[in-house]
């Protein structure tokens, strides 16, 4: 063999690579389907491909908003709990005749306060974001349960309840959203300064000061998307279920929001990442669920299978990243 033939040979394998890197998790999405279609025969109809977009939805759009915390090198606690307490003022708002389909934007107005809230003493104070968001997660867990004196609060008449159950030519208005909210976060990350301050931040928290980025309004900025997300995230589940209970709703919500982001191959430490990742990394988590529940796998098996799985893909995406990096 000479060496031409040799030298095609490992451009070749070199490309290959090249393009499995930027696939990222996609193909084990693409893998889970056609398994669970194998399994079950009914995976891919589409009445159930319209079941799992609706089950993805709402973690999509937490996760959208925690991918813009994790660039940073931060993380967030607190979204589930904001979802609940969001979901509780959307609720309550929607029974009064009057301002009904102002149960929307309050949940999203709610929500942005508290991530602001956490923006300020995460920037502004320089604490540090776990203890901070942990510190929410009960604080709010606790609003949203004073809100509906700790019971379900229900409204059979939801004026906004099209969102959660309704389509729009034959698409759910739940994944119709989680789009939206994926576009118009890509748009950010990927196509204004902004976009790019984050992941500046991300990569060097004391670079990018020195650079004359505002680090502290960046920080600020990111911490009130994530309670934005996790507003809306309220308000569709509360159009889904025409209720909304304080204690129980968005419990280890922000688990699954973390495990789409890091799944989507987004740093841990900050910096490296895509909102398209985080995209098919909650549908690997919404997919895995519904093929289970069809496969008639027990609920704590189900447990043991998702965090099984998922320690083993963000394994295999870290050591296929480590090759790239190495590579390079």
């Amino acid at each position: 063999m000479n060496d031409g033939t040799q030298n095609n040979q490992a451009k070749t394998a070199l490309q290959v690579k090249a393009m499995f890197t930027a696939m990222g998790m996609l193909p084990v999405l693409i893998l889970l389907a056609i398994g669970f279609e194998l399994l079950t025969g009914k995976f891919m109809s589409v009445n159930n491909l319209s079941i799992v977009m609706q089950q993805a939805s709402i973690n999509i759009v937490l996760a959208a908003g925690m991918t813009f915390v994790i660039l940073t090198g931060g993380i967030d606690l607190s979204v589930g709990s904001i979802l609940a307490a969001s979901a509780m003022v959307a609720v309550i708002v929607s029974l009064i005749p009057e301002y009904g389909m102002l149960g929307v934007p309050a949940a999203m107005l709610v929500g942005l306060a508290f991530g602001l809230i956490n923006g300020v003493l995460i920037a502004f104070l320089g604490l540090p974001p776990f203890i901070v968001t942990l510190g929410s997660l009960t604080a709010v867990r606790g609003v949203a349960r004073l809100l509906g004196d700790d019971t379900t609060v229900f409204n059979a008449d939801l004026p906004f309840e099209f969102i959660g159950n309704g389509t729009l030519f034959g698409v759910p208005w739940l994944a119709i959203i989680a789009i939206g909210v994926i576009l118009v976060s890509w748009f950010i990350l990927r196509r204004t300064v902004l976009g790019t301050w984050i992941y500046a931040v991300g990569g060097n928290h004391e670079a990018a000061r020195l650079t004359g980025i505002k680090v502290s309004l960046v920080l600020l900025f990111v911490y009130g998307m994530s309670g934005l997300m996790s507003g809306l995230g309220g308000a569709m589940s509360a159009a889904r279920l025409y209720a909304a209970n304080g204690l129980q709703l968005g419990q280890a919500y922000e688990l699954d929001a973390i495990a789409a982001v890091i799944l989507g191959g987004t740093s841990f430490v900050g910096g490296v990442g895509s909102i398209w990742g985080t995209l098919i990394g909650a549908l690997i988590i919404a997919v895995l669920s519904n093929g289970l529940i069809l496969s008639g796998v027990s609920d704590i098996w189900q447990f043991i299978i998702k965090g099984l799985v998922i320690i083993v893909a963000v394994a295999l995406d870290r050591y296929r990243l480590k090759g790239a990096a190495v590579r390079t």
